[in-house]
């Protein structure tokens, strides 16, 4: 059985998606389509920009969006999932190439997505860290334990990779007892702000009327969702884990291991980057993971 799976924020890279517009006019035309939507030529800071510039919060996520969506369309006829899945803003590009979402609605969502994301980050200045070589249930309890600041265990890469997210003073308590609990390495990103986390609370609330504005329909195959790491088919269940995703944890390594167990046999990355094909594998080390290609 095939798993498609879809990058998310970070995956950027300058000239991404020049290829793919050079190859097809239907590229061409949702390049276009794109540009008019979001009211800038964000292909031109795709193609040409530099990484600074695809740093920027209304550019990053719809470009990385852009980008899977596309190849998901050019894939044609090979395009043939039995599951999809996406890590955090990826989810919405695995929507649209199931069917759930239009590229056009889906593109709305992605850009309301990430400038109320921008706006909920200058509210509170918050953080991430990488916790490497602790269990799961380890990560959580010792944020659980952690009261007088905000964190939590926000993104479940895969084992022994847990990022944590939160205030910036929350952040480097976690750090602290994460280490002293036998983390091997605590790592510092270089983030806007503490997403999946309950810092997110006033990027969920604007995000929320948008999505309650946006018709979703019933997905050609099952999307495995961050906050549940099972695959949703009804679309008033997939409404509302999109609603709650900004301040829910990614289980990517959850929904993985359950795309395996429902019978996933070959997973393919559809957008920039290789990183999800290489948490696939640390996942399960037998996994058949590699990039899509049209």
């Amino acid at each position: 059985m095939k798993a498609y799976i879809f990058p998310g924020q970070g995956a950027q890279f300058p000239g991404m998606g020049k290829d793919l517009f050079d190859s097809s006019e239907i590229a061409r035309n949702m390049f276009h389509r794109a540009n008019e939507i979001l009211g800038f030529d964000i292909s031109k800071i795709m193609f040409e920009g530099s990484e600074e510039d695809l740093r920027q919060t209304k550019v990053t996520q719809p470009a990385v969006f852009i980008h899977s969506v596309v190849l998901a369309t050019l894939l044609g006829d090979q395009f043939q999932p039995n599951m999809v899945a996406g890590h955090s803003l990826g989810e919405f590009s695995a929507l649209v190439a199931a069917g759930a979402l239009s590229f056009e609605d889906g593109l709305r969502l992605v850009a309301a997505r990430a400038m109320a994301m921008q706006e909920a980050c200058e509210m509170q200045p918050s953080t991430m860290a990488a916790i490497l070589g602790l269990e799961d249930a380890v990560v959580e309890s010792v944020c659980n334990q952690i009261t007088e600041e905000v964190v939590v265990a926000a993104n479940f890469n895969c084992p022994g990779q847990v990022v944590i997210s939160g205030s910036l003073k929350g952040v480097e308590i976690g750090c602290l007892k994460l280490t002293e609990a036998g983390a091997k390495r605590a790592v510092p990103l270089s983030v806007g702000g503490a997403f999946h986390s309950p810092l997110m609370a006033p990027a969920q609330e604007k995000l929320e009327a948008a999505i309650n504005q946006t018709e979703i329909n019933t997905p050609r195959c099952p999307v495995y969702q961050n906050v549940v790491a099972r695959g949703v088919s009804n679309p008033d269940e997939i409404k509302h884990n999109l609603k709650i995703q900004l301040t829910g944890a990614v289980r990517w390594t959850q929904s993985v291991q359950q795309m395996l167990t429902d019978g996933a046999t070959e997973f393919y990355e559809v957008g920039p980057g290789k990183v999800l094909q290489g948490l696939v594998k640390k996942i399960d080390r037998n996994a058949t993971a590699e990039s899509a290609q049209f």
